[in-house]
């Protein structure tokens, strides 16, 4: 994977709002995995993410921590019940959506900062299936490390995660910045796995 962002450069506030962002990417894996299963409640986990922004932007906000992890635990798909591929990122979403609470309550922004981790492995994972399947008749090929950082899908979540560091170090602490970081991450239409929103 790519050299990781210095996020302990930021305030836990900027690093609460860079996860929450890249959350707004992950989301709609989750929103997608449920639809075409028929499982999880899409609207508890974008409720919770939008108490996130809520908190942030306006700062007086109480979250109730230990009932939004309680909530969000029903919401965890178990990966051995599906054949389907959304599991993984629908998984990745919740678990994301978990640390981000969890540190949140805990103040603890090593927590926080595995949000970018688990965004970046549900991508290289996707990308794992789908060149694998792309080269299922050909067996002398084998996927490395090196094929999934240079998948655009890739380059494109790192880039994007870049983009939004880089918008937060130069930001202020404020609501106005909290929708800027949406609407970037949100630009493109598309979800971390290129699924369109």
């Amino acid at each position: 994977m790519s050299v990781p962002l210095p996020l302990t450069n930021l305030s836990l506030w900027q690093q609460t709002a860079f996860a929450a962002a890249l959350l707004e990417r992950m989301l709609p894996n989750y929103q997608m995995f449920s639809q075409a299963v028929d499982f999880g409640d899409f609207k508890l986990l974008r409720n919770q993410l939008d108490l996130v922004w809520q908190r942030l932007s306006q700062g007086k906000i109480k979250i109730n921590f230990a009932v939004q992890l309680e909530k969000l635990e029903d919401e965890i798909p178990d990966v051995d019940n599906y054949d389907f591929l959304g599991v993984y990122s629908a998984l990745d979403t919740c678990m994301a959506l978990g640390s981000l609470l969890q540190g949140m309550q805990d103040k603890d922004d090593e927590i926080i900062a595995n949000v970018s981790l688990l965004s970046q492995s549900s991508v290289s994972y996707y990308l794992e299936i789908l060149l694998a399947s792309e080269l299922e008749l050909q067996d002398d090929i084998v996927i490395n490390q090196q094929d999934i950082e240079q998948h655009p899908l890739m380059q494109w979540e790192i880039a994007s995660q870049k983009e939004l560091f880089e918008l937060l170090t130069h930001s202020n602490e404020s609501q106005k910045t909290c929708q800027q970081l949406k609407d970037l991450a949100l630009s493109e239409g598309l979800s971390n796995l290129g699924i369109e929103l």
